[in-house]
């Protein structure tokens, strides 16, 4: 049987919060690198996944298209399925339509809004899920199932460390664009109006915030070992970000319409399942 393959994006993620996070179970998986984003936020930087293209290490000297076959090529060595190759992913450029013709059940639980059921990213899935909560990594891991027999595709969206950056299920704070956008869009032109809505925040609350995402890393990092129990030993596992986020550098924050370092660095580390 080719392997199951587990794909999680932790959403925001910088590749410095990954670092300064103590992660023991992360650290079994692989050796972590710093790589890059094709994208600067949520929708773009999955679809780009999804079609089989992982964040990259911007390599210099080498033509683009070279970077792109080799990528595809290691999906022979992940999944076990030596007829892989580029041309396999043409003409649609799906990972999930691929794992579906090779017979996988193809699963996602997503946590973001604009990763919902009704936009076209859910193609090729058996079962897509928006979780009802942004913040609930646990319950992923409890739906888990590897019981049946054919090998399974997980992709798996974790809100844990996109704003706000909560583990408890506290009040959210609000800021301009982030509660109302693909939720209440025709209270767009009221929303712009509110009251301190377009206040900055001050550097002490940017460093509190990313401090907080550090936790929720490590929040994470302490339910991989129930994963890792859940998964058979031919189980490869992704463990990635969409996208950066800023903290008050060069007087940016968060993500989205940003051109910064910090917004496409993010963390990266792969690897079959962790001896039990």
């Amino acid at each position: 049987m080719p392997n199951h393959l587990v794909y999680i994006i932790m959403d925001s993620c910088r590749y410095d919060s990954y670092e300064a996070a103590s992660t023991p179970n992360m650290d079994r998986l692989g050796l972590a690198e710093p790589r890059y984003s094709y994208a600067s936020w949520t929708s773009p930087s999955h679809y780009t996944m999804l079609m089989g293209m992982i964040p990259h290490t911007s390599p210099r000297g080498v033509f683009a298209s070279e970077v792109y076959k080799q990528e595809f090529l290691k999906w022979v060595d992940r999944l076990g399925i030596p007829d892989l190759s580029f041309k396999t992913f043409v003409p649609q450029l799906s990972l999930p339509k691929v794992l579906k013709d090779f017979g996988y059940k193809t699963i996602a639980r997503v946590s973001m809004p604009v990763l919902n059921q009704f936009t076209s990213i859910n193609q090729f899935f058996d079962d897509y899920v928006l979780m009802s909560n942004h913040n609930d990594f646990a319950t992923m891991v409890h739906q888990i199932d590897f019981s049946g027999s054919e090998p399974c595709f997980y992709f798996l969206n974790l809100g844990e460390t996109h704003y706000p950056y909560m583990l408890k299920g506290d009040d959210m704070p609000r800021i301009s664009g982030v509660h109302g956008v693909f939720k209440n869009m025709d209270q767009f032109a009221l929303a712009k109006n509110e009251p301190g809505e377009s206040k900055f925040f001050e550097q002490e609350e940017m460093q509190r915030l990313h401090k907080q995402q550090i936790s929720c890393v490590e929040y994470i990092d302490g339910l991989l070992g129930e994963l890792y129990r859940k998964c058979p030993e031919n189980t490869h596992i992704i463990l990635t970000a969409d996208h950066g986020e800023l903290f008050g550098e060069d007087g940016y924050f968060g993500h989205g319409p940003v051109m910064h370092h910090k917004c496409f660095e993010v963390p990266f580390v792969e690897g079959l399942r962790p001896t039990i």
